[in-house]
């Protein structure tokens, strides 16, 4: 364990090195959010290309961590000793500031991390968990998924899986975007738990993802209660499911408090001909679907940074001190600064600190790619930062390096000014992300023309499409209207603004048309894009009704509209979080006995073993990293392989009859397990498999090894 805290340590230490290069005004939190991101990342592809030569083994994570501390380094150096320590100085000061005094709304933001923190505490310790010796999730929609990347995760860390095939189908690569389940693997490998590696890789990656999200919404609207909406308008999104919840009380006799803690299903996402299909980012998307936990946060650095070439600071505005908005607000209408309140005493000591500010400038720090002889910052340095991480997501999530890619052309003709630097952008993306495509598509298993088609209005079945994205989503796409078309003597966005927002439109429209994948839910993964690029926009537009300036009861009505509207939007996705963190889901994955199948098979039998079992989604085999001839159709479905013939072969295999003994040798089975799974699933010749040696049992768990010339 204290191995697997030094690598992630270590990872999130460089990364925030790292972000001095290409964003030297960041706050330390937000370099600390970037910085853990990355730095994982980095570490993942470091320990991956040694391991694929080395295999996972102590030594390959010593090397890994040996070169990703490398730029660590640079902390020999005094001024950049000086600068982190002013940096972790400020943002302490902001701290013991904030719950001191509360000034500048700090408190505000302190109170809302914190609540962010207990929150993500409770949803992430019930993602998997272990009791009385079985495995749950307390999340049905991670029913099907975490058992899916358990086996990614346990192949690279016990099946010595190099070069990675399908942990689902073997002698398949592995094409799925494996990324943050081989980081997972290289800390269990390290010496931590499954479960505990499950817990501590969410809940981090998931507060680093708020951090982000705050700073991107801030740097994009420049207002602070802005900001602090937006990270709710995302991870508590949801449409008008939670009316469902007042039809079942108006139709029963519970008050709502009891049916708060007697949900029987989620809100934001059911089936049938009426269903929701927009599910609730934190318990659709993130918890099950991992690769986003690093996707999205790798993006919004992305577009921070292109921002900040296009629009954010042909303002001028310096993070570090306060925007033209907040001087223009501490001024009078003659331009003469109004009494801060402070003694005298209280401003001598923010002279000095600007004094001691002043001793480390930002420009002193020895960045080596200063492209641009302006001072503050470079747009080819910028974009060049935002190639290498865009970069990084082929093998983290190709969804996002998709959209990636297209928005930053849509960007590129409508910023054309700036073409040199995005040439730069382009070019340092494509050579970081072309070897990690090549790797990942060739001999790729999967069916293209089963990614692609026609398919009007997503996942909406016979519901008309309208009312469709009005009941999924509610007011979100009316108030985003309003929000564009705000104008007046305060215009809510700008030109710039809108121009940058207008291809993330896209991201909706495209889906709405065109199946991007087998399954055309999938879509959502894209579609999510333009609902974050989006959310800024909805949240600036609450936080100006919030302050319209109106008198007596009309102010008053102004914030219960705005507060209104933010519950609205709100509502039916925290219903969803609710359920998963008071403990009224629950489902068991693996039972007792299967799990003691796993210890017996990781102890009995070699790691690179293949083993036939049920093609179902939660077979103890997926535990112990060995390879399955087939796992659960509905996964290598939605993944565009072709199961059907290899399901056929299963199925005669265990049937025990005329061929079966050839098709055991023609797949290279090795094991064999039977057990009640097997025996709902299909039909068990069970006498035919006591002719070969049984290795052990675990309950009604058997265990057999075939024997092979």
């Amino acid at each position: 364990m204290p191995f697997a805290l030094l690598l992630a340590l270590v990872a999130t230490a460089t990364g925030t090195i790292a972000t001095y290069f290409y964003d030297r005004d960041a706050p330390m939190p937000a370099r600390a959010c970037a910085g853990v991101c990355t730095g994982f990342v980095a570490l993942g592809l470091v320990g991956f290309i040694l391991a694929s030569f080395l295999g996972l083994t102590p030594l390959t994570l010593l090397l890994a961590v040996v070169i990703v501390a490398a730029p660590l380094a640079l902390l020999l150096k005094s001024e950049w000793r000086t600068r982190l320590a002013v940096d972790i100085g400020d943002a302490w000061g902001f701290v013991r500031r904030a719950l001191i005094s509360g000034g500048d709304g700090g408190r505000g933001v302190v109170i809302f991390y914190a609540s962010v923190a207990v929150l993500f505490w409770f949803l992430f310790g019930r993602v998997m968990y272990v009791s009385g010796g079985e495995v749950f999730t307390g999340a049905e929609t991670n029913l099907g998924d975490l058992p899916f990347h358990i086996s990614i995760i346990t192949g690279f860390a016990f099946g010595d899986n190099f070069p990675p095939q399908h942990p689902e189908f073997s002698g398949v690569r592995l094409t799925y975007p494996f990324m943050i389940d081989f980081v997972a693997a290289m800390f269990v490998r390290a010496g931590a738990s499954l479960e505990g590696v499950m817990f501590w890789q969410n809940f981090v990656l998931a507060l680093a993802l708020v951090g982000l999200l705050h700073r991107w919404a801030w740097r994009l609207t420049r207002d602070r209660l802005a900001a602090l909406i937006t990270p709710a308008l995302v991870l508590l999104s949801g449409g008008l499911g939670w009316w469902v919840l007042v039809r079942e009380w108006r139709a029963g006799s519970r008050s709502v408090f009891e049916m708060l803690w007697a949900l029987s299903h989620d809100y934001t996402i059911t089936s049938g001909e009426t269903a929701y299909r927009w599910g609730n980012a934190l318990t659709v998307l993130l918890i099950p679907q991992r690769g986003l936990l690093l996707g999205i946060p790798l993006a919004l650095i992305v577009w921070m940074l292109w921002w900040r070439v296009v629009g954010d600071d042909v303002d001028g505005e310096d993070e570090r001190g306060r925007s033209r908005e907040d001087e223009k607000r501490g001024k009078g209408e003659t331009g003469k600064r109004v009494k801060s309140g402070k003694s005298r005493r209280q401003r001598r000591g923010g002279d000095a600190e600007g004094r001691r500010r002043a001793a480390v400038d930002v420009a002193s720090l020895p960045v080596p790619f200063s492209l641009s002889p302006f001072p503050r910052f470079s747009p080819s340095a910028l974009m060049l930062a935002a190639g290498v991480v865009a970069g990084l997501l082929p093998l983290v999530h190709a969804h996002s390096f998709v959209v990636m890619m297209g928005m930053g052309g849509c960007l590129l003709l409508l910023f054309p000014k700036w073409w040199r630097a995005w040439a730069v952008f382009f070019v340092s993306a494509l050579l970081i992300a072309a070897p990690q495509m090549w790797w990942a598509t060739r001999e790729s298993g999967a069916r293209a023309g089963t990614f692609f088609g026609w398919e009007f209005g997503w996942d909406k079945g016979t519901q008309n499409v309208v009312w469709f994205w009005l009941k999924n989503t509610g007011l979100f796409i009316p108030l985003l209207v309003v929000a564009l078309a705000w104008r007046g003597e305060r215009p809510l966005t700008s030109k710039r603004l809108v121009l940058f927002w207008l291809p993330f439109a896209l991201c909706f429209v495209i889906p709405n048309l065109y199946k991007l994948s087998p399954w055309v839910w999938d879509n959502i993964k894209v579609i999510f894009y333009w609902w974050l690029a989006s959310a800024p926009l909805v949240a600036l537009l609450l936080a100006r009704v919030w302050r319209l300036r109106l008198k007596g009861w009309q102010a008053m009505a102004g914030r219960v509209a705005a507060v209104t509207l933010l519950l609205m939007l709100t509502l039916a996705g925290s219903l969803d979080v609710w359920r998963v963190v008071s403990e009224q889901a629950e489902q068991k994955i693996f039972d007792r006995d299967g799990v003691l199948l796993a210890e017996l098979i990781k102890r009995e039998t070699p790691p690179r073993s293949l083993i036939l079992h049920a093609p179902t989604y939660n077979h103890p085999v997926f535990l112990t990293g060995r390879r399955s001839p087939m796992g659960y159709a509905g996964h290598l479905w939605t993944h565009g392989l072709d199961y059907l013939p290899r399901e056929a072969d299963l199925r005669r295999m265990y049937a025990g009859g005329a061929g079966a003994a050839e098709l055991l040798e023609r797949y290279a089975v090795d094991y064999v397990v039977v057990s009640p799974l097997e025996q709902t699933a299909m039909v068990v010749n069970s006498q035919f498999f006591e002719r070969y040696a049984k290795v052990g049992e675990a309950g009604a768990y058997r265990l057999y090894k075939t024997t092979r010339p």
